[in-house]
């Protein structure tokens, strides 16, 4: 059986091996196993990506992420305690991410030839291929960018996107739950965004700074992992104002599977995703309100941010593991997606949002 090619537009692939200590070349049954008995983290044994389960889910294209967050004194976020500590950690995530293009795991894709020529090889391989994933840098959270001066040098090493702010404070932006603007140092970010081509990613801005960055920021915009806050009231989520801004600029929202932002009420530690209901028919209520304030599925795609820091405690529960990402086509089939929609959801709309913003 043949699977449609999905496009993922959020992974913290690189985190996991550094932070988490994960060797994404293992089978997931391996990886949960080495697990079974740690506890410093709080999704140990419930990981639910690894390589092999990418090319199962024909997951042939993905966002990957570096991050680093720099906190100060007062900021009891876990971090870094300067931002070159900071850059120092995103360049180990770069480094993991080079010695798996050697080990023939992986390939980045920083222009448009090279999607085109990746399409091509992975639409054309057989099933039995071991066909490398095609991975977009991104940044998650500046802080790790020293001075303005380092961008370039980042986009030199393949960095084509950039979300100023992650969680709380942030050097360049305030983040989920912090309130602010960008302020200068954050427009300088966004003028050396815009002169490079590199993409803001407005995920994680809080309020103040989501505005003042669509009012500073004139490039391509994106949204990799984000739900509705129609839905799920909380300030991580966009506001119906915030969708329609970004549907005017011809961004894309990855709908994002941690089940917190999937449905209301969710309780950490205490919630499961059975007893809340939430599996995969969430994600499609969250990528349906963007449907119907847009007038068309155009805005809507995959940024799922599993194994960003929760597992399968904390996931849709029909996901096992990242392959189950292909059950989607039938749930979105179920609720009267034609199939150009569904190839919208799962690859097209990134892919033309792409080709524009790299033409």
């Amino acid at each position: 059986m043949s699977f449609p090619l999905i496009f993922d537009a959020h992974l913290d692939l690189a985190m996991n091996a550094m932070e988490w200590n994960r060797d994404y070349r293992k089978s997931i049954h391996e990886i949960r196993e080495r697990e079974k008995d740690m506890n410093d983290k709080p999704d140990r044994g419930n990981g639910v990506v690894c390589f092999e389960e990418l090319r199962k889910g024909n997951i042939g294209l993905v966002v990957a992420t570096q991050i680093a967050r720099y906190v100060a004194p007062d900021n009891n976020l876990p971090g870094w305690h300067s931002s070159e500590q900071a850059w120092a950690q995103t360049q180990a995530q770069l480094a993991w991410y080079k010695a798996m293009e050697e080990a023939g795991e992986m390939v980045q894709i920083t222009n448009l030839q090279q999607l085109e020529q990746h399409l091509e090889r992975w639409n054309n391989g057989v099933a039995t291929d071991k066909k490398p994933i095609g991975y977009i840098l991104s940044l998650e959270g500046a802080d790790s960018i020293v001075t303005v001066d380092y961008l370039e040098r980042a986009y030199n090493y393949g960095l084509r996107a950039v979300g100023p702010g992650h969680y709380g404070p942030g050097r360049y932006a305030q983040g989920t739950n912090a309130t602010g603007g960008i302020g200068q140092p954050g427009r300088a970010l966004l003028r050396e965004m815009e002169r490079l081509n590199i993409i803001l990613d407005a995920t994680h801005l809080c309020d103040d700074s989501f505005w003042e960055a669509m009012d500073h920021f004139h490039g391509h915009v994106w949204a990799s992992h984000n739900n509705v806050r129609a839905l799920v009231n909380h300030n991580r989520q966009f506001s119906d104002e915030q969708i329609k801004e970004l549907i005017s600029r011809g961004a894309v929202i990855g709908g994002v599977m941690d089940a917190w932002m999937m449905v209301p009420e969710w309780i950490k530690k205490v919630s499961t995703p059975l007893s809340m209901d939430c599996g995969l028919e969430k994600l499609i209520d969250h990528m349906d309100h963007i449907c119907q304030i847009a007038g068309n599925s155009l805005h809507i795609a995959i940024g799922s941010d599993l194994d960003g820091a929760f597992g399968k405690e904390q996931s849709p529960y029909d996901i096992e593991t990242i392959a189950d990402l292909q059950k989607l086509p039938e749930l979105l089939a179920k609720r009267g997606y034609t199939p150009d929609d569904i190839n919208n959801v799962l690859h097209g709309n990134w892919l033309r949002f792409l080709r524009k913003a790299w033409a």
